[in-house]
């Protein structure tokens, strides 16, 4: 992975030594329960403890010269921990097959970066509810197709975002859940050669599920899943960083990414501030979304297995994890420093002459015996006057001026749907939804 966007305790999960060390344990875990049921002699597994305990160095560099001769990495390893242990490593690995190693293996290290996202989510969400709280009551215009629409606060912008990684966290513990299986059948998956309270050992000592049925691989649907959440997580991500980058355009800035004494924007424009860590998010997201379609397509093996997913899962494996750990912690950041700009908000939103008001009027006009019709083209005609002025002319002015209006609404009425608090009246409902009794 590419040091630039890599965090430290997500990358320690998949280098090679913590690989094998899982592989150890589960070999280890393995030949103590086959002592158990008396199929290889107690001894082996404590002298493979004995050793473990012993806290030894992995030698990396001399499992993969194995490996170069038999090119076979379980095999490699295999090879090189009888080498350490001596005569009673030869009972390790009774009865299973290679695929009992890797896949369980996987499960662990998925439901380990599993644990370090939901961390990374809970502390996005701190950042988001604090900042939603912050501007619970802060107006600002809400934008559809990109166009002013009606009031919004910021608040209500935060909250969106808290609601929807509630959601991304919910979906995660539920793939976590899914992903964290393990499976010690044997060769096809019978346990003709193994006993399934082996599997039950294992599973309970790593802290998975066993795998109800597996072929000799762990289903890949369950992956499948688990990379597709993480693809949803990561689209969740840029959908905030847009919002961000939109609202950071000199001709909006309404807020911007925070910047810092010293930096710099551009190396020819000196005045340049842009929303690089932003921009970096959408570009991230992209690469742990690249990894959904070959999860998807590691669903389909040939028979009880092939490897076609292996050298797949290597690569997407870490990437998506490591990348998408790096992304929520920069998003974490970017909001907890963003600048935000009230005054900025209340200009924009007073720019277009009132017109963010227009739907109250024509509800009014209706409600006051005037067709449907008839109230929307009285509003319209006005309001396209202000749109064409770019906002010089008074949409207010307009309407107490227009006599098919003043016929049914007196001026008073008309000053009143210009009210910008009515839009806010349900902010406290809104928000007890999100958050409950915060």
């Amino acid at each position: 992975m590419v040091p630039r966007y890599s965090r430290p305790a997500m990358t320690a999960l998949w280098e090679p030594e913590a690989r094998f060390k899982i592989w150890f344990e589960i070999e280890a875990h393995a030949t103590e329960k086959l002592g158990e049921l008396g199929v290889v002699p107690p001894s082996a597994a404590k002298a493979l403890w004995d050793w473990w305990a012993t806290n030894p160095v992995i030698d990396v560099a001399a499992i993969d010269a194995i490996e170069a001769v038999t090119k076979h990495d379980v095999i490699a390893f295999l090879t090189w921990v009888a080498e350490q242990v001596g005569d009673e490593a030869r009972f390790m690995h009774q009865g299973m097959t290679s695929s009992d190693v890797l896949d369980t293996c996987l499960a662990v290290q998925l439901a380990r970066a599993s644990d370090l996202l939901i961390e990374d989510i809970d502390q996005l969400l701190a950042v988001i509810k604090r900042r939603a709280f912050e501007h619970k009551l802060t107006p600002t215009i809400g934008r559809s197709h990109g166009i002013h629409a009606e009031p919004v606060t910021f608040g209500l912008k935060m909250a969106e975002a808290y609601a929807e990684f509630s959601r991304c966290k919910a979906r995660l513990i539920a793939a976590r859940a899914e992903v964290a299986t393990c499976a010690i059948s044997g060769a096809v998956g019978t346990f003709a050669n193994i006993d399934p309270a082996v599997e039950e050992h294992v599973a309970e000592k790593l802290g998975l599920a066993i795998e109800p049925v597996s072929t000799q691989v762990i289903p890949r649907d369950r992956h499948a899943m688990f990379f597709a959440t993480l693809g949803v997580i990561a689209s969740s991500i840029e959908r905030l960083a847009v919002e961000v980058r939109h609202l950071q355009r000199t001709e909006v800035l309404e807020a911007e990414e925070y910047f810092s004494p010293g930096q710099k924007g551009s190396s020819a424009m000196p005045h340049k501030r842009n929303p690089v860590l932003t921009e970096n998010l959408t570009g991230l997201a992209r690469v742990v979304r690249a990894a959904v379609v070959p999860a998807l397509e590691n669903v389909a093996l040939w028979h009880e297995r092939d490897i076609s997913h292996s050298s797949v899962e290597r690569f997407f494996g870490p990437d998506a994890t490591i990348t998408l750990d790096f992304a929520l912690a920069r998003l974490t950041g970017v909001i907890d420093k963003l600048l935000v700009y009230p005054e900025r908000m209340m200009k924009n939103l007073d720019k277009m002459g009132g017109l963010v008001h227009s739907q109250r009027v024509l509800l009014a006009l209706t409600q006051a015996g005037v067709s449907r019709e008839d109230s929307y083209r009285y509003v319209q005609r006005n309001a396209m006057k202000v749109w064409e002025s770019d906002g010089q002319l008074s949409l207010l002015e307009l309407l107490k001026a227009d006599t098919d209006v003043t016929a049914a609404l007196p001026p008073e009425q008309i000053e009143e749907k210009f009210n910008l608090d009515y839009h806010f009246k349900q902010v406290d409902t809104i928000f007890h939804r999100v958050f409950g009794k915060a």
